[in-house]
């Protein structure tokens, strides 16, 4: 009887279960990996995403902020403006009449006794210049002067400074006035105001200069050096 050869059938069977355990957990491995790789971008691209924004915000409202400064800033420099103005034609129209009324008091008091009957002394009220200063009030109320280059803020300081010495000035020479009449003590008053014109005729050029001075700066703050020069 011949033999007969039955192929291997465990070999087959085994060959026919297909990927073994470990192909089945490297695989499984291995998409896990993909997964959390593609979670990790999508954090990242969440993340990018919501900084983006953060930053365009804070962007936008540090422009918004920025744009209302400068509107403050510019509405303070036209007070300005409008009231240095104000005041600069207040000091020229009485600085020529200071130094006349200076000159005639202080040639009064030079002269003896017997003279001074023959020196007229011609006085039309003492004329003090009355500042305008709202704008400054206003502005440090407001704070707009922080909005406001340093320079040109301190220039302003400085014009509002000598304005206030001399309403200072003013302020008592007329307090002496009322108290004192000019009839109680004649000599006594031209004396308090032969001093009082003595400072005033000194500050009012200074001030002249200083206005002259602090204008052009406002102007070129403003961008309106030609109004400028047309106001002048």
């Amino acid at each position: 009887m011949p033999d007969v050869h039955l192929p291997h059938l465990e070999d087959e069977k085994e060959t026919d279960r297909g990927p073994s355990p470990d192909a089945h957990a490297g695989q499984a491995h291995q998409g896990r990996a993909m997964h959390r790789s593609k979670s990790l971008l999508k954090i990242g691209l969440e993340v990018l995403l919501i900084s983006t924004g953060v930053f365009l915000g804070l962007m936008g409202e540090q422009w918004r902020e920025n744009a209302r400064h400068r509107e403050v800033a510019e509405a303070s420099l036209r007070r300005f403006r409008t009231e240095i103005l104000a005041n600069r034609k207040a000091v020229a129209d009485v600085k020529d009449y200071h130094v006349t009324t200076k000159k005639s008091v202080d040639a009064y008091l030079a002269a003896d006794a017997k003279t001074r009957q023959t020196v007229e002394v011609s006085i039309h009220g003492l004329q003090p210049v009355f500042f305008e200063h709202t704008a400054w009030e206003l502005a440090l109320v407001t704070q707009s002067l922080a909005y406001i280059d340093a320079q040109l803020a301190f220039a302003l300081s400085h014009v509002y400074t000598v304005q206030q010495e001399y309403a200072e000035l003013s302020r008592g020479i007329l307090q002496a006035m009322y108290l004192r009449t000019p009839t109680e003590n004649m000599e006594g008053f031209l004396g308090s105001v032969a001093i009082y014109y003595g400072d005033v005729v000194m500050i009012e050029p200074k001030l002249l200069a200083l206005y002259e001075e602090t204008l052009p700066q406002i102007d070129r703050a403003l961008g309106e050096s030609p109004a400028g020069k047309r106001d002048r």
